[in-house]
């Protein structure tokens, strides 16, 4: 298993195929905070493991403001290039375990695809140092859905050529996982529907935007893309494929 530190550098070399080919949240899920959770536009949002920005940008568009926190300095970079121009977001070279951040200074924490990376005895100390009362804690997923034939096919593709999918695979954060970090506050779970449409090229780099993947120029890539390709040919329709997902959000105060 990867340690804690060498999670933090595993985008790296990841970044221009994350911004390319990761898929967004639906904007549903700021009406549902907004609605359940009176999660009004004058909050202050930590967006703990920000990355390059996908989810931080879901906010800002929203008026909120985001202070992104992000270790990953390949990944900081691009978010701040790419959301530099949104005047109220910030990026702060920090971790989910020592954020940097106030005491009880944010009205909401976020982590989107991030939380199954964190060490969870610290980082709920952190979160609980750094959240005023009342506070929001929301964890979001992207999870791939594995039910018709060509969705379990390219799961099965990956378990063959990943380098530790089968270890770091975010879907080992099960619902039980996620309530006993919360305990004894209760969690609520919303799922929205989500979905990326691809040619061979953006299902190529959906599959390198990966952790787990080994880079395009390894040679071990050269069998992967033969497979991929086999598997794009058999079951595209009109040269695209599409990716389902089941955007999970966790919600606790």
């Amino acid at each position: 298993m990867k340690t804690s530190l060498d999670n933090t550098k595993r985008f790296s070399s990841k970044v221009d195929n994350y911004v390319k080919y990761r898929p967004d949240y639906p904007i549903e899920i700021i009406d549902f905070l907004q609605n359940t959770y009176r999660l009004s536009t004058d909050k202050i949002i930590a967006d703990i493991g920000s990355g390059t920005g996908i989810s931080s940008q879901l906010f800002l568009n929203k008026n909120y403001r985001v202070i992104g926190i992000e270790p990953n300095k390949e990944m900081r970079e691009k978010s701040v290039e790419l959301l530099g121009g949104y005047e109220k977001f910030s990026v702060i070279d920090a971790t989910a375990e020592n954020t940097q951040l106030d005491a009880h200074s944010i009205d909401a924490i976020v982590a989107g695809q991030a939380f199954h990376w964190f060490d969870k005895a610290a980082c709920k100390k952190e979160f609980k140092r750094i959240l005023k009362p009342e506070g929001l804690v929301v964890l979001m997923w992207n999870e791939r859905l594995a039910e018709s034939e060509f969705e379990r096919e390219y799961d099965e593709l990956i378990v063959k050529h990943s380098i530790d999918y089968v270890k770091v695979d975010h879907r080992k954060i099960d619902e039980k996982t996620i309530r006993d970090f919360f305990s004894p506050n209760p969690v609520e779970l919303k799922v929205f529907s989500n979905r990326q449409v691809f040619d061979f090229e953006g299902m190529k780099g959906r599959l390198f935007s990966s952790s787990y993947i080994p880079d395009e120029d390894d040679p071990r890539s050269i069998p992967l893309i033969a497979d991929l390709k086999k598997l794009f040919n058999k079951y595209q329709t009109n040269n695209i494929l599409t990716f389902r997902y089941a955007t999970k959000v966790y919600v606790a105060r």
